[in-house]
């Protein structure tokens, strides 16, 4: 007779306080069902798959050798947290990632008590961690403080500012810097482990606090003598002396895959010594699922993918994405002229840099994670006579904002700003949507700043702003394809701060600016079945205004409305006050401008998205009719 099947390990584990029950020996069987769960669900939902499998022994390490939620554990970036959602409670909502009303794809406070703090852009786990140590020691508490941080988010600024810090402060912090893609100093098997080990032990952390209490007989020097000759000598068979110099008391590098190397050292570590500690250990990002590891990106982000071959779903498009426009574009020009440079913020495959690198590996620059530096660079680049083309995404240009002001506007150097992701974004949700660019961008003087609204307009705006040299320029984009209109050859340079009539009409004109332009036109052949004769215009500049455009449209219409993929504070704004100095809005005028929601939205589909802010046809239909009084009308629409 055959023994019934044991219940999988996973199916015992509702929180980590779970873990607790299983023998050591256990864990790796349990990591094994861990990352076949992730894959099963990410097939079916999409999202980020390979820093996930890279880190599935070490999220069962924590979670087992750490009390949480009371002990804080923060992931940076947080794209690598599903299996951390799995074990934190969520496995019956891990299905609905990056859906709407599901989980969000990254860690997030209000979703979680086990995600103490949010995250989706990278760098800022070791300073959220430093202040959460801090609290904890001015409150008198003993909980620890985990950062798990990747090698890439360890190129950003901010990281070693943190670090800098908690050196200086000699906080209790634990930062774990995961090693998935070029190892800082490889792993050397079983000694490695064995050092990690004994460098994390009583006996190692004994000798370090016998050099502290001679300090009290024998004075500064001698304890700083001391504590460097054995930092040093631990650092001809381990390394690491680079975070030792920032204050760090640095163990690894270790296998970040082998539990039987984690559960030790994570350990000692939580229960010898103080200060902050550095435990570098080593992965493989998509470690586990074969297609992953054989795929060049690894699997970093998918699609809804078939889990036997790998095979990801490709949605049917009728027009090439906007990335790629702006990237074959640009690689046009390029061809034309060896003054244009790219620069990015590691995402080369994110801004089609990728295939601008191809052909011209010489005059691409990747700076990683670092956008202050990546706008200073260009900046420096302009000031040679070279064009540089930063192509960063709008959420991610946030981080460098004083850069732009301080060393591009204020100077009037003409870098070129190339702005991905403008609008919403669907499963990236709030972190991720580019909402404010046209706000912050628009507000500074010297910029020109454009928003293509479609694929053939994005062209031109590239073309515009390698012939534009009299200081900075923008043009923002959005996610996704294109609508499907004939490209051009070659982009032509619009004349700066000029728009364009797509129809004319009489009684309501639509003034769009970027991709909501499509939708304006349904509205307005609504507008006229319904008897209301429309107005199509593409501002193409939200700044400088196309001020003979404006007033035409205001003086000749009862109702304008301008429409934009932006915040308050944008295109619309300067419309207004522009009228208003103008004179125009003490007439009959009625002017309704449609922004994004003043709220940080959590993900859905795009197209719900928009509909739900009013930004589609109808939307744009309910407006004119609210205008007009016309409220009946309105609720139909």
């Amino acid at each position: 007779m055959k023994s019934p099947p044991e219940t999988p390990l996973l199916d015992r584990v509702r929180t980590p306080a779970d873990l607790k029950q299983f023998d050591e020996k256990d864990l790796p069987q349990l990591a094994d069902e861990l990352r076949a769960e992730l894959v099963d669900a990410v097939s079916q939902t999409g999202g980020h798959l390979g820093a996930g499998l890279g880190v599935v022994e070490l999220t069962v390490a924590l979670h087992y050798i750490f009390d949480t939620p009371d002990d804080r554990l923060i992931w940076d970036v947080g794209h690598q947290a599903y299996p951390h959602k799995i074990l934190t409670g969520r496995r019956d909502r891990i299905r609905t990632l990056r859906q709407e009303g599901g989980l969000s794809g990254f860690t997030k406070r209000a979703e979680s008590e086990y995600d103490p703090f949010g995250a989706a852009h990278s760098s800022t786990s070791i300073s959220a961690g430093l202040g959460m140590a801090i609290a904890r020691d001015l409150s008198g508490g003993r909980r620890n403080v985990i950062a798990v941080i990747g090698d890439g988010a360890m190129s950003a600024g901010m990281a070693y500012e943190a670090m800098n810090n908690a050196g200086a402060l000699d906080a209790r912090l634990i930062v774990i810097l995961n090693d998935n893609d070029m190892s800082i100093a490889p792993p050397t098997g079983a000694m490695s482990a064995y050092l990690a080990r004994l460098a994390s032990g009583r006996t190692y952390q004994g000798i370090r606090d016998f050099g502290k209490k001679l300090t009290s007989y024998l004075g500064q020097s001698v304890d700083r003598a001391i504590s460097r000759a054995v930092e040093h000598a631990r650092g001809y068979v381990t390394g690491g002396t680079l975070f030792e110099e920032m204050g760090f008391f640095h163990i690894g590098p270790i296998d970040g895959h082998k539990l039987e190397h984690l559960v030790p050292v994570l350990k000692n570590v939580r229960d010898n010594g103080d200060g902050p500690v550095l435990i570098h250990i080593v992965t493989r990002k998509g470690k586990g699922y074969p297609p992953a590891e054989a795929a060049e990106d690894k699997y970093h982000g998918v699609a809804k993918f078939d889990v036997i071959t790998g095979a990801q779903a490709k949605t049917p498009a009728n027009a090439p994405s906007y990335t790629k426009v702006f990237a074959q574009s640009l690689i046009q020009e390029a061809r034309e002229d060896d003054r244009i440079v790219a620069v990015t913020a590691a995402m080369p495959s994110g801004t089609g840099l990728d295939l601008f690198g191809k052909e011209f590996p010489e005059r691409t620059f990747d700076v990683g994670i670092a956008e202050q530096h990546g706008v200073t660079f260009a900046a420096g680049l302009a000031t040679e006579g070279y064009k540089p083309f930063a192509a960063i995404y709008s959420t991610f240009l946030q981080r460098a904002y004083d850069q732009v002001v301080h060393d591009v506007a204020i100077q009037n150097l003409p870098v070129r700003f190339a702005i991905d992701r403008a609008g919403f974004v669907g499963a990236d949700g709030a972190t991720h949507c580019g909402a404010f660019d046209i706000t912050y961008l628009a507000t500074l003087p010297n910029f020109v700043v454009m928003a293509a609204a479609d694929e053939a307009e994005l062209r031109h705006m590239v073309r515009t702003a390698v012939v534009h040299d009299d200081g900075p320029i923008a043009f923002r984009y959005p996610r996704g394809n294109g609508v499907g209109v004939e490209m051009p050859e070659r982009g032509n340079a619009f004349a700066i701060g000029k728009g364009r009539v797509l129809r004319e009409g009489t009684k309501v004109a639509l003034l769009s600016l970027g991709g909501r332009l499509a939708e304006c036109l349904k509205a307005a052949d609504e507008l006229e079945a319904a008897g209301l004769s429309t107005t199509v215009a593409d501002a193409r500049f939200a700044k400088p205004l196309d001020m003979e455009l404006v007033t035409t449209l205001a003086r000749e219409h009862q109702v304008l409305v301008t429409v934009e993929e932006g915040s308050i504070g944008g295109f619309g704004a300067h419309v207004l006050h522009f009228l208003a100095h103008r004179g125009l809005l003490e007439s009959s005028l009625k002017v309704r401008p449609l922004v994004m929601p003043d709220l940080f939205l959590d993900q859905a589909k795009p197209e719900k998205m928009y509909a739900d802010a009013g930004l589609d046809a109808a939307g744009i239909v309910r407006t004119v009719f609210a205008a007009l009084g016309q409220e009946e009308r309105a609720v139909r629409a």
